[in-house]
């Protein structure tokens, strides 16, 4: 299980590794536990680091998130770490990556928060208001840590409000929205049911 200490040692190593085999530089987009632990929002092991997306910069100068297809020189870069610490296969994974296909919420770009490893790997976490979207549409659809993470951001109503509407552009059903609305009540937020 990987704590924030341990997060950023083997992020380091990644960047080492990358910048040692002349690739990169690569910029991605990180989501749940390990975000939470490295910005400090929440204080929990995390099992894995998930990548959402790539930060890329258009001919226009436009910064712009893709869904994370990741070189192979990363992944020989993420394999040397995964053998130098013994870590299992997925230690690092594009699991959540299609997100970035269905949408993300309004201004995303503008409250990553971008973290250093080498001159070959930038980390760009995402902001506890993103979390909170992320966390409540997964509470809604796999319930779990989910909740606890999401109620450990002690989210207030207009920002559940937010992330309940993002979350049904996600999943436009109305067996969701009810789904949505229950989870809500029970967690105590009745008064957002109310705006949904």
């Amino acid at each position: 299980m990987l704590d924030k200490a341990t997060i950023e040692n083997l992020l380091t190593a990644l960047g080492k590794q990358i910048q040692s085999m002349k690739q990169g530089p690569i910029n991605i987009v990180v989501c749940g536990g390990a975000s939470l632990n490295v910005l400090g929002q929440i204080r929990r092991t995390t099992k894995d680091i998930d990548i959402m997306g790539i930060f890329e910069r258009e001919k226009s100068g436009k910064l712009n998130i893709k869904e994370a297809a990741l070189p192979k020189w990363f992944m020989d870069a993420a394999d040397r770490v995964k053998k130098d610490f013994n870590l299992p296969d997925k230690w690092i994974n594009v699991g959540p990556t299609s997100i970035v296909r269905f949408g993300l919420p309004k201004n995303f770009e503008k409250r990553l928060v971008k973290k250093r490893y080498s001159k070959a790997l930038s980390v760009y976490y995402i902001s506890r208001l993103d979390q909170i979207h992320f966390k409540l549409y997964a509470s809604a659809d796999r319930g779990g840590h989910h909740v606890d993470d999401l109620l450990a951001l002690e989210p207030k109503n207009k920002e559940l409000e937010q992330a309940a509407l993002w979350s049904m552009t996600h999943d436009v059903s109305e067996g969701f929205r009810l789904i949505l609305k229950e989870l809500l009540a029970k967690l105590g937020f009745k008064d957002v049911c109310e705006k949904i």
